[in-house]
């Protein structure tokens, strides 16, 4: 696929779905994402299954942006091609960063995230594959939310308590230092968007699916 103005630049992600490349359009750094046909399924079914995801992550970006929750800008979207284009986020994964921050830091910063993820479920969007590597602090010390390939429009419990039950996960593996904390900020945050009826319904859910875990792992 040539788009006027593209220029390749490096394949910096090569996941199951989809690959990422980091390239320039205009002289700008932007984000081209190309998802990957898959050879186990009916041609006919797998184009419509690459169109249907290309066109379905950028409206859930969208309505995420709308809910105040900071998502990278689409500038192109080809069907057809299977792949979207989109701004390049400066800054770094929270995942990065978090060891670097104070104590106190660190916990205004996971109550901040605790807070978007909150709009996110609010809003009826869960993102899917919310982990510290797809939160990226910007040098403005800006959240933005990344990959939502794997994002859904629900506002079921199961699927909120499975959100934020990566994040949970994504802390304690790279983070267990201070994983109970940070997590307890993050809930604190959510609750403070989603009240405290639903949050605890969430919390409670999280808890069912460690429990799940730990019955499967002990059979």
């Amino acid at each position: 696929m040539k788009f006027h103005g593209l220029k390749m630049r490096m394949l910096i992600k090569k996941g199951a779905e989809a690959s990422l490349y980091l390239e320039e359009l205009y002289g700008r750094k932007v984000i081209v994402k190309r998802r990957l046909p898959k050879s186990y399924r009916l041609p006919e079914i797998d184009r419509e299954i690459q169109e249907y995801r290309t066109k379905h992550e950028p409206q859930l970006m969208h309505r995420a942006k709308e809910a105040g929750v900071p998502t990278p800008v689409i500038f192109l979207i080809d069907l057809k091609e299977a792949t979207i284009i989109m701004e390049f986020v400066e800054g770094r994964q929270v995942k990065q960063v978090l060891d670097d921050f104070s104590r106190e830091e660190r916990i205004s910063l996971c109550r901040h995230i605790g807070e978007l993820i909150g709009r996110l479920h609010k809003s009826g969007i869960v993102h899917g594959d919310l982990t510290t590597s797809n939160l990226i602090l910007t040098p403005l010390d800006k959240i933005v939310f990344i990959d939502f390939g794997l994002s859904e429009q629900t506002k079921e419990v199961e699927a909120r308590g499975v959100d934020l039950h990566l994040m949970k996960r994504a802390l304690t593996s790279t983070h267990y230092r201070y994983a109970d904390e940070c997590f307890k900020a993050v809930m604190e945050g959510y609750e403070k968007v989603m009240g405290n009826k639903e949050a605890s319904e969430v919390m409670n859910k999280i808890m069912e699916i460690e429990r799940r875990g730990r019955y499967v792992s002990e059979r």
